[in-house]
């Protein structure tokens, strides 16, 4: 039987209790949530971090918090941490919390975009070479996001070059404001672009996270939920937390005859460090 991640995305850099009551912000919020995805069956979680107004950080002190109340937890969830999200980083402050705490996981923007009508979304070529060099020092393996074809033509010149390691593993960003619209035609032209050796999930932002998380298990993808990406269950009503979105993408799962992969088994399918033969 078949083996679908499932991601957990637990808060994002903008979504605000404003948004859903349920958003996790603090370290031990995020623990809590990302312990009860692990339950729901997520084997996967990609973390952000919040200061103490909530604003999106790069905090090495919040990151090594989180990571260590998740642990305290006996909870072997793959850890994937965010290189984005506060747009006052730095590429220093971007670099600096993998590079001492070394996750399995990191994120890796493969280009430059407008977010939205107001504000640059900056993945420069220097900075991208020097996260992918940094991941291989590291043996931190790039989740390398995807939010338009340009960006899946950048990570095959990075790998080409040996800045990042082949075969990848790409995440569809489908939705974003100033990216690919979330659509299954446009799900189905960047899954056309990959290698047949890549590895590949998607999700899609807002009202598109359905279609696309059908259409993505349909496909054969690995998936992703959560809410920095959408803080509806259903139209108008909010989700009761993120394990809500986990435990229903495991059920969809399970009925397209697959299995949620578990943490060991995704460090399998990635090839992550700690993968056990």
């Amino acid at each position: 039987m078949s083996k679908t991640m499932i991601t957990v995305a637990t808060t994002g850099a903008f979504p605000t209790k404003e948004h859903n009551p349920a958003v996790p912000l603090t370290p031990r919020e995020i623990a809590e949530d990302v312990y009860e995805c692990w339950q729901a069956g997520a084997a996967i979680a990609h973390l952000h971090m919040r200061d103490d107004a909530g604003r999106g950080t790069m905090s090495k002190e919040k990151f090594a918090e989180t990571v260590a109340l998740i642990r305290e937890k006996n909870c072997d969830i793959v850890l994937n941490l965010t290189t984005s999200g506060d747009l006052n980083a730095t590429d220093d402050t971007r670099i600096a919390h993998i590079v001492e705490l070394e996750p399995e996981l990191a994120s890796y923007d493969a280009g430059t975009m407008n977010w939205g009508h107001t504000t640059l979304f900056v993945n420069h070529p220097a900075f991208l070479e020097r996260l992918g060099r940094t991941m291989v020092e590291h043996g931190i393996r790039p989740e390398i996001e995807i939010f338009d074809a340009g960006m899946y033509y950048n990570a095959a010149y990075y790998m080409k070059q040996g800045v990042i390691e082949a075969p990848g593993y790409f995440q569809f960003v489908l939705g974003a404001p100033g990216g690919t619209a979330a659509t299954v035609e446009n799900l189905v032209y960047l899954k056309s672009l990959l290698p047949p050796d890549a590895i590949w999930s998607a999700f899609g932002i807002g009202s598109a996270h359905l279609p696309i998380l059908f259409a993505t298990i349909g496909l054969g993808g690995h998936v992703r939920v959560g809410m920095e990406d959408n803080v509806f269950y259903a139209k108008g009503r909010l989700a009761k937390n993120n394990a809500e979105f986990v435990h229903r993408a495991a059920r969809l799962v399970r009925e397209a005859n697959n299995e949620p992969a578990t943490p060991t088994e995704a460090r399998v399918i990635l090839s992550l460090r700690g993968a056990k033969s």
